[in-house]
């Protein structure tokens, strides 16, 4: 059994990986057509050749002359030759878990693809290393192409490559030595590094890649720094160095090349996961405010929506803070989410949408008109003087279980709603509705995500190895900081509560939480059915139909 290479593979220093070097001797270049006459290979650690496996390979099919005249095979010398389901698992254990490496290595892994497919084995997908392209990287400006026998030549490589598979393997394999020891100049020390060399080196900025060399392999965060001295990035990883190191390679942002023209250093801040590096970046973009940071720079007032219980007929408005009486849900990502829930929840129940405030003693003037939801009739309008009073209280006492999360009420009605929607053909309508149901469930997701959070108090959980502190909600990482590191301060808690209930709550949904202490109540996992499913139909919304499929079972989605 074979097992992927890990993250912790990839950063394996090149003296201590083990590559398998392969080269193939084909009748053909179509690797679904053409087959394999000639195996080559050479397995090398440190500089060491550990073994070699080299063997002919009968193709069942008579040799094309172009390839008799190229490698001096012939049919007869091949035809007592085994055939290729015959050899493929010996060479597919001799290679095992190897970094592997070819010349045009497109060309060889396909056609071992396709043999190992042919055989029945699993997909092998390795760690590859393409001599080709690093050489064209690496060595551009030395030699006028980059073949195999220009390459030997020009460098004195000892094994000549001769068009037979064992020889070519045996030249690809020192001139993969010869590259590492060029590579060595750009700060290649791992597997990594070296797989991505065929895109680092031809960057205009490559040349700071030295910024990455004391880079670890670990979670973290990284501070782009400018020669003002300031931060113009921050970001995190789960691999610093590698994640640093791919701006010099194939990223096409536009803001990249700008911050890599004014970069002077690279800052770091190793975490001991990527739930501490993500935390740490947010706290740090708040207080930064890099330029070439997109999100999280501005301060954001937060968003609520309330239901004025004090009023006599109470109604719900978007505010920025809870201090008065009153029923809130939020905080919300924006006014645009409290505007779709707001109108879920008057869609979903006839409260009052008018404004005018109405005391004991409101009197409703002569030929007050009501306003426009009351002349539809989807709400009162005590202004006046229209709607009754018990009516509205039964739709506040829903609207008020609606947002404490009891979303069974909401969901059913805007349910029948949608349903009488679609069958009147009115599908625009009914999928708007959908939409603002869905960003309700999200709202109150969101919610009771950061509400379950602080209702734990201070606690220190294990997730994945690692143990955390929280408190009130918020990640402790006061030892993971420099004293006077911006990352200290927490400017904006109700969005790194929400960030870390997320984080919690996918873990302890696939089992990977352990409550070491808690002084509150732990209440993870939040069951994921309360906020994910839509009401008990599944519609098709789309006009071009031409009809209705309104199909009733319990917790389907609205597709």
């Amino acid at each position: 059994m074979f097992r992927q290479q890990s993250l912790d593979d990839l950063g394996t220093p090149l003296v201590d990986t083990t590559f398998c070097i392969v080269d193939f001797e084909t009748t053909g270049t179509d690797p679904r057509r053409d087959l394999i006459c000639e195996i080559g290979a050479v397995k090398v650690c440190g500089g060491e050749v550990l073994g070699t496996f080299q063997t002919l390979v009968n193709p069942g099919v008579a040799l094309p002359p172009r390839i008799s005249v190229i490698t001096g095979l012939t049919d007869a010398v091949l035809a007592p030759a085994p055939r290729i389901e015959q050899v493929i698992g010996s060479l597919r254990a001799f290679i095992g878990e190897s970094v592997f490496v070819a010349h045009n290595a497109s060309f060889d892994i396909a056609f071992l693809r396709a043999a190992l497919e042919r055989a029945g084995y699993p997909e092998y997908r390795p760690v590859i290393v393409d001599t080709l392209a690093v050489a064209r990287r690496l060595l551009r400006d030395e030699v006028r192409n980059f073949r195999l026998g220009t390459l030997a030549e020009r460098f004195g490589i000892e094994h000549r490559p001769s068009h037979r598979a064992l020889d070519d393997a045996l030249a690809t394999c020192d001139l993969l030595h010869l590259l590492i020891e060029r590579a060595s100049a750009w700060g290649v020390t791992g597997i990594d590094d070296l797989v991505g060399v065929a895109k680092l080196s031809g960057h205009p900025q490559a040349a700071k890649l030295r910024f990455t060399d004391d880079l670890p392999r670990r979670p973290g965060v990284y501070l782009m720094v400018d020669s003002a001295g300031a931060v113009s990035y921050v970001g995190k990883a789960t691999n610093l160095r590698q994640r640093v190191r791919s701006y010099f390679g194939g990223d096409e942002r536009r803001s990249v090349q700008p911050m890599l023209r004014d970069l002077a250093r690279v800052d770091h801040i190793q975490t001991p996961d990527p739930l501490s590096a993500e935390v740490i970046e947010r706290r740090l973009i708040g207080a930064l405010a890099p330029r070439h940071n997109r999100v999280g720079r501005r301060r954001r007032r937060p968003v609520f929506v309330r239901l004025d219980t004090n009023e006599l007929w109470p109604r719900l408005s978007i505010v920025h803070q809870t201090k008065s009486l009153g029923t809130y849900l939020g905080p919300l990502h924006g006014r645009h989410q409290a505007e779709a829930v707001i109108e879920a929840l008057q869609t979903a129940f006839p409260i009052r949408r008018c404004t005018a405030r109405i005391g004991p003693k409101h009197v409703v003037a002569d030929g007050a008109a009501p306003c426009s939801p009351a002349q539809l009739g989807v709400a009162p309008c005590p202004c006046a003087g229209v709607g009754d009073r018990a009516d509205h209280d039964r739709a506040v006492a829903a609207v008020e279980r609606a947002m404490s999360g009891e979303t069974n009420d909401v969901m059913s009605a805007l349910g029948v709603k949608m349903a009488a929607l679609a069958q009147q053909q009115r599908y625009e309508e009914a999928a708007a509705v959908r939409d603002r149901l869905s960003t309700l469930l999200e709202a109150s997701r969101r919610v009771a995500i950061v509400m379950a959070l602080q209702a734990a108090g201070r606690c220190e959980v294990e997730i994945a190895g690692v143990v955390h502190t929280f408190d009130d909600g918020l990640l402790v990482a006061e030892h993971l900081l420099a004293p006077d590191s911006p990352a200290r301060e927490v400017l904006d808690p109700d969005g790194e509560r929400l960030l870390i209930g997320r984080l919690v709550q996918r873990a302890a949904l696939n089992g990977g939480v352990r409550v070491i202490a808690c002084a509150g109540d732990w209440q993870f996992p939040l069951p994921e059915s309360t906020f994910d499913r839509l009401p008990s139909s599944e519609f098709n919304v789309d006009g071009d139909t031409g009809g209705v499929d309104v199909e009733h079972s319990n917790g389907a989605a609205i597709e």
